[in-house]
């Protein structure tokens, strides 16, 4: 119960008011953002686990298994890449952010994101029993995936605005914190699209054998347009 409690704050905004974000302060412990990253996280990647089980084949049990620890370690591992660009922009930016409370708001945003996705949850093990296609599934959690993460942006750049709100000179700081918001999400997109082309496979091809990684052929964008080619 602590941990719902603690997300539906988050979701509220309780941990992030403006008042305590103009101080660079952020009401919440990075321990139980981190455990609500992992547990939501887990939850989801067991959902698109689901899809090798039900399709049978040699490796379908690992599959799941797989699938439940690359979500959060997607997520986390993505972390770890762009955390020290955000605090740098930040910092140049002349925020009060520190680097623990960087690391607290980054961690807050990413726990929205999995809230998010695990609420998809139920909609992926819905259509893993009601469609055959690979490809779909493959688009609807990519969808699921970018929805979760633009929601999750959203998010921080309302912290962000908050931040820079409480600096000297609102309409230059507002500015600072548009750009801080600009060039980080890039970065943090082409990021995670990579990451999660780097650990796939989520899903499992149907009646393909277990594979905890697969050779990095290509990238993220082109295997996402030949899932489009295929589907339609």
């Amino acid at each position: 119960m602590t941990l719902l409690r603690t997300v539906d704050e988050l979701l509220r905004g309780t941990h992030t008011r403006p008042e305590s974000l103009q101080k660079g302060e952020i009401e919440v412990e990075a321990s139980r953002l981190l455990t609500a990253v992992l547990v939501f996280g887990m939850a989801y990647g067991a959902f698109m686990g689901l899809y090798a089980v039900l399709r049978g084949g040699d490796g379908a049990l690992p599959q799941i298994g797989a699938a439940t620890l690359k979500v959060p370690l997607l997520f986390v591992l993505t972390l770890v890449v762009t955390f020290p660009s955000l605090y740098v922009f930040s910092a140049l930016s002349q925020s009060r952010l520190t680097y623990q409370t960087t690391l607290r708001l980054l961690l807050a945003t990413i726990a929205v994101s999995m809230t998010l996705l695990a609420s998809f949850g139920p909609v992926t093990g819905f259509f893993t029993l009601s469609t055959e296609s690979y490809p779909f599934m493959i688009l609807l959690n990519v969808a699921f995936f970018a929805c979760s993460g633009m929601v999750g942006l959203s998010f921080l750049r309302k912290a962000l605005d908050a931040v820079f709100a409480g600096e000297p000179g609102t309409p230059a700081s507002q500015g600072a914190a548009s750009q801080v918001f600009r060039a980080w999400t890039l970065i943090y997109a082409i990021v995670g699209a990579q990451m999660g082309w780097i650990l796939r496979p989520f899903i499992g091809a149907p009646n393909a054998p277990f594979q905890w990684f697969r050779a990095r052929d290509s990238n993220f964008f082109v295997a996402v347009w030949e899932a489009v080619l295929h589907l339609f």
